[in-house]
């Protein structure tokens, strides 16, 4: 193999996890009336206003003056694993980087070779404001980066590692009383509101509750709701899940996420 064709693979699988299962344009892309708009894609997009920050989403095109076009691949990679920006900052965790430290080497070396064709577009968004500084909270199983041969050895170990990269239960687990959120007790128990254009979405339960969650579904129901936005009944889900992103992932990963959501404790 030579680099040359080497280098375009692991771009390829940048690609696929970037514009998939991780669904990074959904919060780095500006939206429009119809969604994302296209053409400033990866600029800088959503913005959060919560009682220990106001922030944005970055502009994580190759732009040097606005974007990350003048970071080191090391310090993108530390900013994913760690949260930490290369001045020290710790970034908000609606950056869902608590879920990243699994990524394995091969896979962030891809991440970031594919962010490194990003064509730069200058703009610039508001700087962060942090009204507390909160620590960097590890997902539970993803302490420490995956091997190849456990992600491709085993399904339910792939179905996690893409579900954890994927951020499934950052937003389907609730927040408990105090802040914070319950990885062992509430998992995938769905309630969080998300307003937006659409209204109201409430995260669903996404646990094998035969009542109150999927456990009644089956795997093709399953499958039509992560990559169609519509139910087991037809009827259609709203934002901000990002089902079109979803709808590019391969049969293979898209079985290996419902066979590991098969296996996470029910909540009724």
């Amino acid at each position: 193999m030579t680099s040359a064709y080497a280098q375009s693979d692991l771009v390829k699988r940048g690609d696929y996890l970037v514009n998939t299962i991780m669904t990074c344009a959904n919060c780095h892309t500006p939206k429009g009336p119809t969604g994302d708009i296209a053409e400033k894609a990866f600029s800088g997009g959503l913005s959060w206003d919560e009682p220990p920050f106001k922030v944005t989403a970055s502009n994580i095109t190759q732009d040097k003056e606005t974007g990350i076009g003048s970071w080191t691949d090391a310090q993108i990679k530390m900013l994913l694993r760690t949260g930490k920006r290369p001045n020290g900052v710790q970034i908000a965790e609606v950056m869902p980087t608590a879920f990243y430290g699994i990524i394995s080497d091969r896979d962030m070396n891809a991440i970031v070779a594919y962010l490194r064709t990003i064509k730069p577009i200058s703009n610039k968004v508001p700087d962060p404001i942090y009204r507390m500084q909160l620590p960097h909270h590890a997902y539970p199983g993803s302490e420490k980066p995956y091997t190849e041969a456990t992600i491709n050895g085993d399904k339910l170990k792939k179905g996690f590692y893409l579900a954890t990269i994927g951020h499934c239960m950052e937003c389907h687990t609730p927040f408990k009383a105090g802040g914070g959120k319950d990885f062992v007790g509430d998992l995938g128990k769905g309630g969080m509101e998300f307003p937006g254009p659409w209204g109201k979405s409430v995260s669903r339960n996404i646990t094998p509750s035969k009542t109150k969650g999927i456990g009644a579904w089956t795997d093709a129901e399953i499958k039509t709701a992560i990559t169609t936005g519509k139910d087991k009944d037809g009827k259609p889900l709203k934002p901000p899940m990002g089902y079109h992103y979803y709808s590019k992932m391969t049969g293979e990963d898209l079985d290996a996420v419902i066979a590991y959501l098969r296996t996470v404790p029910a909540q009724d």
